[in-house]
């Protein structure tokens, strides 16, 4: 599917937008301090996957075909839309939302990238490898000075949980959005191809919901974090996602989303009250760097397919 440059750069902003959800996540988490990171993952991802799933009925019934066909790279991609939340909230629970979120994001387009060569033969362009240098300079950056911040509050051994439980995240992250982007390749549609992906990865959490969320009806406050995570984040943070999916590549767009931990940060730094020292100030500014590179203008190369 051959696309233009003006389609790219609105697939750009598509997913930017998105990112810039998905940022909240972890401040809004913030305000449910009762409710389980397992369960918070569950809601926002499932509840949020069966609404996708919900809207794209009708092309989901005429793509099924299709769909079953490629029920191989549907699984993949369901399986994965499973264990992110969970290890992406686990991860910001054990080593704070900031250092969370910067290794979940920031490992997904080196990831992304490795997953693309592997699976799909493809070369990413010098200046996209530079770009992302920096991008994953800056997460490095920001992780070291949020940890820094906190001090000894945190054990070791937790925060190194959190980082293992972030990098199984960054994976899953870059996992879905490959098998996602694999679907949209077989001609079907942004809608059916999220939809399924997040409907079944939503109709699969919901045990996991059922045997944690019971504090998420405890008050109004908890009901109204989840109802906020599965609507405004994941469903309509996903909607724009997969439509920017449809016309960038997958490690272009987890590439762009390493905006997400720049605005958990600052949102970390105004809101709940944590202090980012200039290290991490400094971390912000090679990221937003990378963004610029990477897509400013976009001229990705990539080498035809193994299979081609």
């Amino acid at each position: 599917m051959s696309l233009n440059s003006s389609e790219r750069t609105v697939g750009i902003f598509a997913v930017l937008f998105a990112s810039l959800l998905w940022g909240t996540t972890g401040t809004a988490a913030t305000f449910a301090p009762q409710v389980s990171a397992v369960a918070i993952g569950a809601v926002a991802m499932g509840v949020g996957g069966l609404l996708q799933a919900a809207i794209a009925a009708n092309s989901l019934v005429k793509y099924a075909p299709t769909l079953l066909k490629n029920w191989n790279l549907l699984l993949i991609g369901a399986l994965a839309v499973v264990v992110y939340p969970l290890a992406f909230y686990a991860s910001m629970h054990l080593a704070g939302v900031t250092v969370g979120t910067v290794i979940s994001i920031g490992s997904a387009p080196l990831l992304s990238a490795l997953i693309e060569y592997r699976l799909d033969g493809q070369r990413l362009s010098r200046r996209w490898m530079f770009g992302a240098a920096i991008g994953v300079t800056g997460m490095l950056l920001l992780s070291v000075a949020e940890k820094g911040g906190q001090g000894e509050s945190a054990e070791s051994s937790q925060i190194m949980a959190g980082v293992i439980l972030g990098l199984v995240a960054g994976f899953t992250y870059a996992l879905y959005s490959w098998a996602a982007r694999r679907l949209m390749q077989q001609q079907i549609p942004s809608r059916a191809a999220m939809g399924a992906t997040f409907g079944l990865g939503g109709l699969l959490l919901m045990p996991v919901l059922a045997l944690t969320g019971a504090p998420l009806l405890a008050s109004w406050n908890n009901a109204a974090v989840g109802a906020y995570m599965a609507l405004v984040p994941m469903f309509i943070g996903y909607l724009c996602y997969g439509f920017g999916l449809a016309r960038i590549s997958a490690s272009m767009a987890t590439t762009i989303t390493l905006i997400e931990p720049v605005v958990a940060a600052i949102l970390a730094v105004v809101i709940v009250g944590e202090r980012l020292p200039p290290l991490g100030w400094l971390g912000i500014g090679l990221v937003v760097a990378c963004l610029l590179v990477i897509t400013l203008p976009v001229q990705y190369r990539y080498s035809r397919s193994r299979n081609a």
